[in-house]
């Protein structure tokens, strides 16, 4: 008896073939992210499609009723972010680790050193109250020379973030050059996050 010969698979096969295994192919990327963040015990290592790229140019509002020494502190303006480099913080008084931060990231806006290097820390306000979001920077104090308000979170999206806190350092061509994922910790603040901003501040003189 003869054997009929193998018949490839028809088009509309193999289109059914792949609706079926795109799904187990994106569930498997998003397991490696997964994988990846918890398993190298490092959420700070993920890596940004945003590194070496244009800062976000989306202007936020200033948050309502802050102040320094009487005078409105300034919302995000994306032409701040250049010609100085800048440690940009996504925060809100309802996220547990920001609290945790908040000493740390008080500290960094008043380091002297990096002052006089031109350094300026802005806030992004993720979704937030206002009134909440002023009675944290009463508790904690402010470390921003500019607080801009995200209330839905599109800006964050743009930013690319994952979740608050994060922390960014863009240089003076308003370039993103690093990104910490999660809260500055003492573990982090001076073996990585100081040395990236130093880095950037370096790489513009």
């Amino acid at each position: 008896m003869t054997t009929a010969p193998p018949q490839s698979p028809t088009p509309s096969a193999r289109r059914r073939s792949w609706l079926v295994a795109a799904p187990l192919v994106v569930f498997a990327g998003l397991a490696a992210i997964f994988w990846f963040r918890l398993g190298s015990g490092d959420p700070s290592r993920i890596p940004s499609a945003l590194i070496g790229r244009p800062a976000p140019q989306t202007a936020l509002a200033p948050l309502e009723g802050l102040t320094d020494g009487g005078t409105a502190v300034p919302g995000l303006d994306p032409a701040a972010l250049k010609g100085r480099v800048s440690l940009v913080n996504v925060w809100a008084s309802w996220c547990v680790p920001c609290h945790d931060e908040a000493p740390l990231l008080l500290a960094l806006g008043k380091d002297k050193t990096l002052q006089a290097k031109g350094l300026q820390v802005i806030g992004i306000n993720y979704k937030d109250a206002p009134d909440n979001a002023r009675r944290f920077l009463g508790r904690y104090g402010n470390p921003f020379n500019r607080v801009g308000v995200d209330p839905n979170g599109r800006a964050s999206i743009e930013w690319g973030v994952y979740g608050v806190p994060e922390t960014f350092v863009v240089g003076r061509d308003g370039r993103i050059a690093y990104k910490l994922v999660g809260p500055i910790t003492p573990e982090n603040i001076d073996g990585v996050l100081k040395a990236e901003i130093l880095k950037a501040i370096g790489a513009g003189a």
